[in-house]
């Protein structure tokens, strides 16, 4: 009687992630270890959330359209492609560069590839775009460092960054309004030699500085 071998298949996890390394501006790649040091999160969750946060602004895929080469489909808005327009997968960047780790769940990364179909790029490079795009759309940074002192910061302390924040707006020489990225940006700076984290040295500053 012959041995019988049952064939077991491998079971693929359901959440399981897929690692992409777009490489990016020195200036952009800073930016995202500054958010990643300032929220307490992880370099990769930071990167993912900007690109999950493109994929769905309807400002970043407008941007992107414009190099469309082929059709994407973003929501209920059909992009059409030209393959007439050139490909940016060899566009050079002309400043310092470094690589970046992402890890995308499956339905995303899906989207990943779409998008870099539509622009006739790698992976990679569409990564790349799609994390410069939804940086350069301010309106993420605000939303997530907002967020993050609104969680993170006793009512107390988060009502006096907030006069704080007003006090710096009603006093600025310049029309631009420094905006909440801006303002806790700003602070990094300010603190990123203390050695404690960064929950406290915030609540310590804005004890440093706040306003009667």
């Amino acid at each position: 009687m012959g041995e019988v071998r049952e064939k077991k298949e491998k079971k693929v996890r359901s959440d399981k992630k897929t690692e992409i390394k777009p490489t990016i501006p020195y200036a952009l790649r800073e930016t995202i270890y500054s958010t990643s040091y300032i929220t307490n999160k992880s370099v990769k969750d930071v990167a993912e959330a900007i690109c999950n946060f493109g994929l769905d602004s309807k400002i970043v895929m407008e941007h992107l359209s414009k190099h469309f080469r082929r059709d994407y489909m973003c929501g209920k808005v059909m992009y059409i492609g030209n393959l007439d327009k050139p490909s940016l997968q060899k566009e050079k960047v002309e400043c310092a560069t470094g690589w970046i780790s992402i890890r995308f769940q499956g339905y995303n990364y899906e989207k990943i590839n779409q998008l870099s179909f539509a622009l006739n790029v790698t992976t990679s490079k569409a990564t790349a775009l799609l994390l410069d795009w939804s940086i350069r759309n301010s309106k993420f940074i605000d939303r997530y460092l907002r967020t993050f002192v609104q969680t993170t910061l006793d009512p107390r302390r988060m009502r006096e960054l907030k006069k704080i924040m007003k006090f710096i707006n009603d006093n600025n020489p310049y029309e631009e309004q420094i905006t909440w990225g801006r303002l806790i940006l700003t602070i990094f700076e300010d603190l990123k030699e203390e050695t404690d984290v960064f929950t406290q040295n915030i609540s310590n500053w804005i004890d440093r500085n706040k306003k009667e």
